[in-house]
């Protein structure tokens, strides 16, 4: 098997490092940048205009067909992209918008729905939120409340969602919710876009360990949803929730992130302090280099996701098989580079004396969501089984 990306690839790489380094700010994304005191506003701007720039090229939605504003490129074409702004840790991706909302809608969408939203999204002007769990409905997610009832051409919408990321920002929602209750679970749910300015819909913030405020709760009081944005068939919105979650689990920007740190933890292990180089003990060049194996591991896996997607094939299994390696891997990751750090790692950015500029305690945090976000390790683990090894579900 030949590993190598081909010239048109290679060139397309050269392509991308040159259009960042002319138009992102000298130093952006390492943290003695990010940090500087007037850094939250200026990040945000940057990143906009940034995106904006990236959407004038079409690059946004590199994959996109033409006629929906992208440049029909293919999966390989694709990944490169998303390896190199992953790398740079530029603001180089359109959000839930362009990764799992756009291509759901063209596999699903009325035509009408997609002249209404793709251009949007491709040019930028559209954030979006995933209105999905609920709090009794997580890995189990079929077994959602939320319901929706039809009202002439309207269906009014009763219910809560949690873990809604960016939903106190988001100018729509693609909400799941129960239209018919006598039948099987995963029978009996529809697929909504659900305008955010929508009256009866309140937002509450939830804190997580870092002090942010991604995550909110979403309480829906007779909401109006118009019949013209359900998406797909009325009660089979199961069938393209799951198109979404393909969408969702699949990508190599998760690998690529979080081999840019461990290179950072090994630029640190080779710095000499008063106890001389981490990187002299042998024990941790072992660690760093089943570490760096792994991460290669990963980069293959998600090779294969954009390889299959080449091919015209639907990666399923092998996109759970992606995310559950990845997300257990920064997990694993994590772990050990505290464990290398030492009980100075675990200081806070800013904090007198902490190592890496306090990258890896945030990242440590941060992580333990990564196995549960987009289906937890487990809902994975039964993917692959009984999709992927034909496994019985008994």
């Amino acid at each position: 098997m030949d590993f190598k990306f081909g010239p048109d690839e290679e060139n397309f790489r050269e392509e991308i490092r040159a259009f960042c380094r002319a138009e992102l700010p000298a130093g952006w994304g390492n943290a003695a940048y990010n940090d500087r005191e007037e850094s939250p506003k200026e990040l945000g701007l940057v990143a906009r205009e940034f995106q904006r720039k990236l959407a004038g090229k079409g690059w946004l939605t590199l994959a996109w067909p033409k006629e929906y504003g992208g440049l029909g490129a293919g999966p390989m074409q694709q990944l490169v992209y998303n390896e190199e702004m992953s790398a740079l840790r530029a603001p180089g991706f359109g959000g839930m918008g362009v990764a799992m909302v756009g291509p759901t809608l063209m596999l699903h969408g009325t035509e009408e729905q997609r002249r209404r939203f793709l251009g949007p999204i491709a040019r930028g002007e559209m954030s979006w939120c995933q209105g999905f769990s609920e709090p009794g409905s997580g890995s189990d997610l079929a077994s959602l409340q939320t319901k929706a009832v039809q009202d002439g051409d309207d269906f009014i919408v009763n219910g809560q969602k949690i873990w809604t990321s960016g939903a106190h920002r988001a100018d729509y929602c693609i909400l799941l919710a129960r239209t018919e209750r006598d039948v099987p679970k995963h029978k009996g749910i529809s697929y909504f876009l659900m305008d955010m300015k929508s009256p009866g819909i309140t937002i509450t913030p939830l804190t997580n360990m870092l002090g942010s405020e991604a995550f909110n709760q979403l309480f829906m009081d007779n909401v109006r949803i118009p019949r013209s944005n359900l998406v797909g068939e009325l009660n089979r919105g199961w069938y393209v929730t799951t198109t979404t979650l393909d969408f969702e689990r699949s990508g190599i920007q998760r690998i690529v992130f979080a081999e840019t740190l461990l290179d950072d933890l090994i630029a640190y292990a080779k710095e000499r302090r008063d106890g001389g180089r981490l990187i002299d003990r042998s024990a941790v060049r072992h660690k760093l280099a089943e570490l760096k194996i792994e991460f290669a591991v990963g980069r293959l896996l998600s090779y294969r996701i954009a390889w299959m997607q080449g091919q015209g094939l639907v990666p399923n299994s092998e996109a759970s098989v992606g995310k559950l390696f990845s997300t257990e891997l920064q997990s694993r990751f994590a772990v050990a580079a505290l464990s290398l750090l030492g009980p100075s790692g675990m200081l806070a950015r800013g904090s007198a004396r902490v190592p890496a500029d306090g990258r890896f305690s945030s990242y440590y945090l941060a992580a333990v969501s990564y196995t549960i976000a987009a289906g937890t390790s487990e809902v994975q683990r039964n993917i692959i089984a009984q999709r992927g090894l034909a496994m019985p579900r008994d």
